[in-house]
Parts: structure tokens; C-alpha cells; sequence
């Protein structure tokens, strides 16, 4: 892949994307293939559905929260019940002036 494609997961899309440059996967199979290429990291933004089949996966090498000074009691859960037990490991964190706490944890599997 060079650094102009991109990847979109979907299962609400059409091609042709309106991007150049862009595939279209219906499902998270091709995900490990683009994983073992040399290349950029892949990066997940705003998808908790897409988040949940890659952690079923076992193809989620980084997590990256943002953890926020403020508890409402309920809602979506990032780490639900039946997801694969996994160790992590604290590789940073950033606390930002807001009180808003980056940390970066990875898979120590």
C-alpha cells in the first residue's frame, strides 16, 4: 500500500468511495493481511462496532484513550463482557490542561 491509499471498513458504504485512492472492505478479514504489510499504522477513530470485531479479532496492537474527568454513570462500554481477556501494558500517558488523561497502553501478549 502506498502512502495515498486508504482503507475504509463499512458495511453501510457503496463504491465507487468518493475518496481517491480509497478500498472499501465489508469486514475486518483483510484487516490482519494490512497489518503484516511495511507501511503506516492503522488507526481507528470513532467506531466502537469496528473497535469490538477487531478485539474479537485479537488484531488490536495499541489502545490510545482519552480518559475524561467526568463520570456519568452509564452508557457504551469500550471493554464488554465476552471480549478475549487481554494484558496490557502502560506505555505512556499525557495529561492535557483540561484534566483529560491520554494513555497509550499496548498488548502484552
Amino acid at each position: 500500500m502506498n502512502d495515498a491509499e486508504k482503507h475504509v471498513v463499512s458495511t453501510t458504504l457503496q463504491e465507487p468511495l468518493a475518496w481517491e485512492h480509497s478500498h472499501l472492505l465489508r469486514d475486518t478479514n483483510g484487516i490482519g493481511e494490512l497489518k503484516a504489510q511495511d507501511g503506516k499504522d492503522l488507526r481507528v477513530i470513532g467506531s466502537g462496532e469496528l473497535v469490538q470485531s477487531l478485539m474479537q479479532g485479537d488484531l488490536v496492537d495499541e489502545y490510545a484513550l482519552m480518559i475524561h474527568p467526568l463520570v456519568v454513570g452509564g452508557g457504551k462500554r469500550l471493554f464488554r463482557d465476552g471480549n478475549p481477556r487481554t494484558p496490557l501494558r502502560l506505555v505512556d500517558s499525557t495529561p492535557t490542561g483540561s484534566g483529560v488523561l491520554i494513555a497509550t497502553y499496548v498488548s502484552d501478549r
